[in-house]
Parts: structure tokens; C-alpha cells; sequence
């Protein structure tokens, strides 16, 4: 009778413990198929930036030089990199990427507009409402990128926002290495409250 019982209490336990392990899957997918996006007010700022056309995965370089350029003119990073997204990821293969590299600079910089060369320049970007999620680390295949930007815009049109410019994604700083693909972000998508009456 003892053994029955020592039995049915280890089976319990077993069933609890696959239990638990069921419930704690089923909310770690639920997080993933739910991403964590909320509207933010980002503030106006200066920046030096430079387009970039061609495959995503080699805009390394560019950035590289985007910040020798700066140092060469003295002109000092004050914040983190961002890149802003200038073409569809469902309708552009990642070989034809169009971006707008930007390095956060102090409004001074702006005496350098007009003199740093084509497709680079330094100007002032207004400040806006953003969607924003957080990007770990490690994620750069392009079709991540495709389901991310799905899962913002069902987003904003779920809550009653308007996209107003295109998207982009600000690197975390002190990162440590220059490999993007391995730097925590945020993906950003301005937008506007369209109002309850439209």
C-alpha cells in the first residue's frame, strides 16, 4: 500500500513538474508571437548623415567611413547610430537596400551642411511619436526583419495610429564591437494618432 502510494505521489509529481514545463513554453511563444510595442515621444535632433544603396549586410564600411568623416571635421558623435530604412524589406531584395545612416551630433555640426561631400550632409530631425520595439541581439536575417515590420504596422493600425516616415532602428551604445548584428536595438516607426472622428 505504501509503495501504491509512494507511486502515485512520484506520478503527481512528474505530471505537475510537465505541467509547469508546458505552461512556461506556451508563454515564452505567446511573448514571441506578441511582441512588447509601445509609442514613445522621441526628441528632435541634429545628425550627420549618408545614404547607403546595396547589400545590407556589408553597410559596415560605410558606417566606418561615416564616422572618419566625422572625427576628419570635427565633428563629435553624441548619441547612438541609427539607420532609417528607405525601402520595403517584402518588396526589395536585401542586396538593394536604400539607408539613411545617421550619427546623433551637436547642432553646431549644422555649419557643416552642404559641405561634406554627395548623398552625406548634416541636418535637423524634428521631433515625432514613434512605435517602438526592442530587437535582441543577434537578429539579421531579412526575413526577421520582414515579420518585425509586419508585426509593428498590425500595430499601429490596431491602435488607431498613422505611419508618418519611414522606419528605422537606433544600436545601442557602448556595445562594444562594430558587428551591428550583435548589438541590442530598437526598431522605430513614426506615426500620428489619427483622431476618433476619421
Amino acid at each position: 500500500m505504501r509503495k501504491l502510494r509512494k507511486m502515485s505521489q512520484s506520478l503527481l509529481m512528474v505530471v505537475l513538474v510537465l505541467i509547469v514545463i508546458i505552461g512556461i513554453e506556451t508563454f515564452a511563444e505567446q511573448s514571441t508571437d506578441k511582441p512588447d510595442i509601445t509609442v514613445k515621444d522621441i526628441k528632435s535632433q541634429t545628425v550627420l548623415y549618408t545614404i547607403y544603396r546595396g547589400n545590407y549586410e556589408k553597410i559596415g564600411d560605410t558606417i566606418s567611413k561615416l564616422y572618419a568623416l566625422a572625427i576628419k571635421n570635427e565633428i563629435w558623435p553624441r548619441g547612438s547610430l541609427s539607420c532609417v530604412y528607405l525601402n520595403n524589406v517584402h518588396y526589395i531584395s536585401h542586396e538593394h537596400c536604400l539607408v539613411e545612416i545617421r550619427i546623433p551630433v551637436s547642432e553646431d555640426s549644422l555649419k557643416h551642411a552642404g559641405k561634406l561631400g554627395e548623398m552625406t550632409d548634416v541636418k535637423t530631425v524634428n521631433a515625432m511619436e514613434a512605435a517602438v520595439m526592442i530587437k535582441p541581439a543577434g537578429n539579421t536575417n531579412y526575413d526577421y526583419y520582414a515579420k518585425v515590420f509586419d508585426d509593428i504596422y498590425a500595430w499601429i493600425a490596431k491602435h488607431n495610429y498613422s505611419i508618418a516616415d519611414d522606419a528605422y532602428e537606433i544600436f545601442a551604445t557602448d556595445s562594444g564591437t562594430t558587428d551591428y548584428s550583435q548589438v541590442n536595438s530598437e526598431i522605430m516607426v513614426p506615426v500620428f494618432k489619427i483622431s476618433q472622428e476619421d
